[in-house]
C-alpha cells in the first residue's frame, strides 16, 4: 500500500521526522506512541480552492477530496457522510451568554455521530489495502460508526467496547452485524487490548489515535463549519468554535480543517477553538494549563464518550487548539446534564451528553471570562441524543400518567370539568 497520490509524506507531530511509508504510524525517533500527521503536496490546497469555487451547497464531505488521503479510483461507501446542517439558535445564545450561537448537528450522520467522517475514510483505505476485516476500540460512537460504514460495503468488523458502553450503542453494533467484544474494563484498558489484537491480525486498524489518515476524515467537520458559518454570517468567521474532547482526535481534526479553510480563503480569519472536557475526565485540560502528562488514573463522567483517562492523541489536540489561539475548559456533570436539556429546548437539536458538553463548556467559558459575551460561537454537536436515552430521561421529569378520561386530563390541567 502506497501513500495516496496527493499525500507528500507523514510527519511526526513532535519532532518533524518524516516518512513515505504508508504503514509507519508512529515516530521512529520519539517512539511509537507519538503520532504522525498527513502532509499533502503543495498543489492540494490549490486544487481544493478550485474545487470549491465550482461546488454548490455542502452535501457530503467528499467535496474535500483534494485534501483527503484517498487512493486513485476509491471505492466510496454508498452512505451520505457529512453535509450535516448548521442553524442559528438565538434562544440558545441567550442561555449561553453570547451574542450569536450557531449549532452544527453532526448527529445527523448515518450512524448518528460525527465519527462517520473518520470511519468512511477507514473503510475506503481498508478496501484499497485488501484488509480482510476492520477493527477498533471505542466507548461506543466510533464502534457503531465503524460497524455502520463497514456494513455498507460488506466489510467484516470486529469491535471492542468497555463495560460501560450504553446499550443503544451495543444494539447498533449487533444489528450492523459486527463481531463485538465487551471488555470487562474501562476504555483505556479496552483500547490497549484492541491494539494488541489488531497488531497480530491482518486487519485494518480504525483507531484514530493510531491511524493518521482518519483525522483527515474528522477535519471535514471543520471545513464544513467554515463554509456553513461563513454563509450564515455573510462571509465572516465565527469568533469561536466549540467541541467536546475525549481522546483528542476529533478536536485535532477540527483545528486542521479550520486552518485549511482559512488557507483557501473560505474564512477571512481563523476562529479560536474551545476544547471542552468533562471535569471527571479532563487530562488534556490539565495538560494544557500546567504542562503535566495528560493522563489520569480514573475517568468518571456521565458523558460516556468523554470517559477517557489516557488520551491517545494528545499532541495533535494540544497543538491544534494552541495554533488557533484557543482555550480548554472542564465542565462538571451537573452542567452537562443541564445543557443536555437546554440545548434541545432552545434549538430543537438533541445531542447526547458528550455533545451537550460542548454547549456547557461555552457557558462556563463565558462565566470565566474566556469567551467574550459579544462573541459569535459555533457549537458542534457530535452525537445524537438517542445514543443515550437513559441519561436524557434522568435529566427530565417523566410523563403525566392519566386515565383515558377528559375529566381527568382537565383536572390535571386545572381547567373546568364539563357539565351535562
Amino acid at each position: 500500500m502506497r501513500l495516496p497520490p496527493n499525500v507528500d509524506h507523514l510527519e511526526c507531530v513532535r519532532c518533524g521526522w518524516r516518512t513515505t511509508d504508508f504503514w509507519q504510524w508512529g515516530c521512529q525517533r520519539c517512539g511509537g506512541e507519538v503520532r504522525m500527521d498527513v502532509v499533502y503536496r503543495a498543489e492540494a490546497l490549490d486544487r481544493l480552492r478550485a474545487d470549491l469555487a465550482h461546488a454548490g451547497p455542502v452535501r457530503d464531505h467528499w467535496r474535500y477530496a483534494a485534501v483527503m488521503p484517498l487512493p486513485d479510483n476509491p471505492r466510496l461507501p454508498p452512505l451520505v457522510v457529512g453535509g450535516t446542517p448548521m442553524a442559528e439558535a438565538p434562544r440558545l445564545a441567550d442561555w449561553l451568554g453570547v451574542r450569536r450561537a450557531l449549532l452544527k448537528d453532526d448527529g445527523r450522520n448515518p450512524s448518528g455521530s460525527s465519527k462517520d467522517r473518520a470511519s468512511s475514510v477507514a473503510v475506503v483505505l481498508a478496501l484499497a489495502a485488501g484488509s480482510e476485516r476492520i477493527s477498533c476500540a471505542s466507548t461506543g460512537n466510533a464502534a457503531s460508526s465503524t460497524a455502520c460504514l463497514a456494513a455498507s460495503v460488506g466489510l467484516p468488523a470486529t469491535i471492542f467496547v468497555p463495560r460501560r458502553a450504553p446499550e443503544p450503542k451495543i444494539a447498533q453494533l449487533r444489528v450492523y452485524g459486527a463481531e463485538v467484544f465487551r471488555v470487562d474494563a474501562d476504555y483505556d484498558a479496552t483500547w490497549d487490548l484492541a491494539a494488541e489484537v489488531a497488531a497480530r491480525m491482518p486487519w485494518f486498524n480504525r483507531n484514530c489515535a493510531v491511524n493518521p489518515y482518519l483525522v483527515e476524515g474528522k477535519k471535514t467537520a471543520g471545513l464544513e463549519v467554515a463554509e456553513q458559518a461563513a454563509a450564515l454570517l455573510g462571509g465572516e468567521a465565527p469568533d469561536w468554535v466549540a467541541m467536546s474532547v475525549g481522546d483528542g482526535c476529533s478536536v485535532a481534526g477540527l483545528c486542521k480543517g479550520l486552518a485549511e479553510a482559512h488557507a483557501v480563503g473560505i474564512l477571512p480569519r481563523l476562529p479560536r477553538v474551545l476544547a471542552v472536557q468533562a471535569a471527571g475526565a479532563a487530562p488534556l485540560v490539565v495538560a494544557a494549563r500546567t504542562g503535566a502528562d495528560p493522563r489520569i488514573p480514573v475517568a468518571d463522567t456521565v458523558a460516556d464518550s468523554l470517559a477517557v483517562g489516557h488520551p491517545r492523541n494528545p499532541d495533535k489536540a494540544l497543538r491544534g487548539v494552541a495554533r488557533t489561539g484557543g482555550a480548554w475548559v472542564a465542565v462538571p456533570d451537573a452542567e452537562i446534564l443541564e445543557a443536555l436539556v437546554e440545548v434541545p429546548r432552545r434549538s430543537g437539536m438533541f445531542g447526547e451528553p458528550a455533545a451537550a458538553a460542548a454547549a456547557a463548556g461555552v457557558r462556563r467559558a463565558v462565566a470565566e471570562g474566556v469567551v467574550e459575551r459579544d462573541a459569535t460561537v459555533a457549537v458542534v454537536l457530535t452525537g445524537h441524543g438517542l445514543k443515550d436515552p437513559k441519561t436524557a430521561l434522568s435529566a427530565v421529569s417523566g410523563p403525566v400518567d392519566v386515565p383515558a378520561s377528559l375529566d381527568a386530563v382537565l383536572a390535571r390541567l386545572g381547567g373546568d370539568t364539563p357539565t351535562g
